[in-house]
């Protein structure tokens, strides 16, 4: 490759390419007709190389010529030249066509959980050449941290404005209780949440997130505050707590995936605690294929969940 690089520095590769059609050829009329160059033409351009190296690559030989010992040299030696060229000209198509290149998507934990495994594995099936950079939000830092590309966070109600960004609602998660089985709870379909009051609570947001607040919003609208036993670090480990039978913990509907034994999934009403899901596109990837076709495979995700609702991406 540094052989490459120095011969493309040195010397026009136009010319350098005629007079290797020469060699191949055999003949300046002959790379004329490959070509679709006048003879003249081609004989101005080898001349001009040869100016512009100060060598003699090709020497007359009766009416036609032969390449010297240099020109044979040269021709060989910069097959690796036009290689190069040629893996370089198919990485500039891969990108004016967004066939290669890298998206970065960041996600919070329980959609990364949910969603994120398949859709990488569609996303590395259509587009092999293409990097996908995955962030986890709860890991990221505004002053480390680039802007995603595409986002999947949570907002309180409506999506958040946010400059340079197409934001739609994906999807209204509503919280769930996850109870012993055992418990007075194990065998209803749907509870009253201020009814949960009667059991000790898991907590499970030790960031205090947003998540976390919505369900203490709710709780508050229907008049108490929980009483958390034990505090869990995310939804896992807090239905864990619950199989073994340590109390109840009340997640978004989206962590609710490969459960224990020993739990029972409840649903919440008067009120029904919900987070607000919201897919954000940066303005610059919009219609890029890669990002549409994310985006595509994020819709059809929500929407093939309970309550999912089309995100209207327009």
């Amino acid at each position: 490759f540094q052989w490459s690089c120095i011969i493309v520095r040195m010397i026009d590769v136009h010319r350098l390419r005629v007079f290797r059609a020469v060699i191949a050829e055999g003949s300046i009329g002959g790379a004329s007709e490959a070509l679709g160059y006048t003879a003249s033409a081609v004989s101005q351009h080898v001349s001009a190389l040869q100016r512009e190296l100060g060598l003699t690559l090709v020497e007359r030989n009766g009416r036609g010529i032969r390449p010297t010992e240099a020109g044979l040299t040269l021709a060989t030696g910069s097959v690796r030249v036009f290689d190069e060229l040629a893996r370089v000209e198919a990485m500039v198509s891969d990108l004016r066509n967004h066939r290669s290149g890298r998206l970065s998507v960041a996600y919070f934990a329980s959609a990364g959980d949910a969603w994120m495994p398949s859709i990488v594995a569609q996303i590395r099936d259509e587009f092999p050449d293409i990097r996908l950079d995955l962030r986890l939000i709860e890991l990221m830092t505004a002053d480390r941290e680039s802007a995603p590309d595409i986002e999947i966070c949570v907002d309180d109600d409506t999506p958040v404005t946010r400059a340079g960004y197409h934001s739609v609602p994906l999807l209204t998660d509503e919280y769930v209780a996850v109870v012993p089985s055992d418990s007075g709870f194990g065998a209803c379909e749907e509870v009253v949440l201020r009814d949960l009051v009667s059991l000790p609570w898991i907590d499970n947001d030790v960031a205090r997130g947003i998540c976390r607040a919505n369900l203490l919003k709710a709780c508050t609208a229907a008049g108490f505050a929980p009483d958390f036993a034990v505090e869990a670090h995310d939804f896992r480990t807090a239905i864990r707590f619950v199989a073994a039978g340590v109390g109840l913990t009340v997640v978004p509907g989206l962590a609710v995936r490969d459960l224990p034994d020993g739990v029972h999934v409840v649903r919440i009403c008067d009120p029904t605690p919900v987070r607000q899901i919201v897919l954000r596109t940066r303005n610059g990837v919009r219609g890029v294929p890669v990002a549409d076709r994310v985006m595509e495979l994020l819709v059809a995700q929500a929407n093939a969940m309970v309550g999912g609702a089309d995100a209207g991406l327009r």
